[in-house]
């Protein structure tokens, strides 16, 4: 068994599937989840795990290029944006609209436990070099 890393298969498998550009949603329990992209939901209870959790472990395994996160995430949940900016010095804002539009071009959406408003972000794969 793996013993370091990302333990549940599911994310490990899709995460080694993933490609330069393809977009990675991580998402709390109210985000709606579109049709298409692979899923791997692990929430478990309301806020387990969190968002910052499993947003910390994504970083560890993905080289990430780019990210963009709802703009209305500074007002509504300040400690989640000040989390996002400083992990990506240039996230980008667009309204909530537009980022549950951008989901559905995902390939995966990765689902927190997260149950506060706006605690989503979209992850745009880089390569390591």
């Amino acid at each position: 068994m793996k013993k370091t890393g990302i333990l549940n298969r599911h994310l490990s498998g899709a995460l080694a599937r993933l490609g330069h550009t393809d977009l990675v949603v991580v998402c709390d329990i109210g985000l709606p989840i579109p049709e298409g992209p692979t899923v791997v939901d692990l929430a478990f209870r309301a806020s387990v795990p969190s968002f910052a959790e499993v947003l910390t472990g994504l970083l560890e395994e993905l080289e990430v290029e780019g990210a963009v996160a709802a703009a209305e995430v500074r007002q509504a949940n300040p400690e989640c944006g000040a989390l996002l900016e400083s992990h990506f010095p240039g996230l980008e804002l667009v309204p909530h609209e537009e980022l549950k539009a951008l989901s559905r071009q995902a390939r995966l959406v990765v689902r927190t436990g997260e149950a506060r408003p706006y605690a989503n972000v979209a992850l745009r794969c880089g390569v390591p070099f």
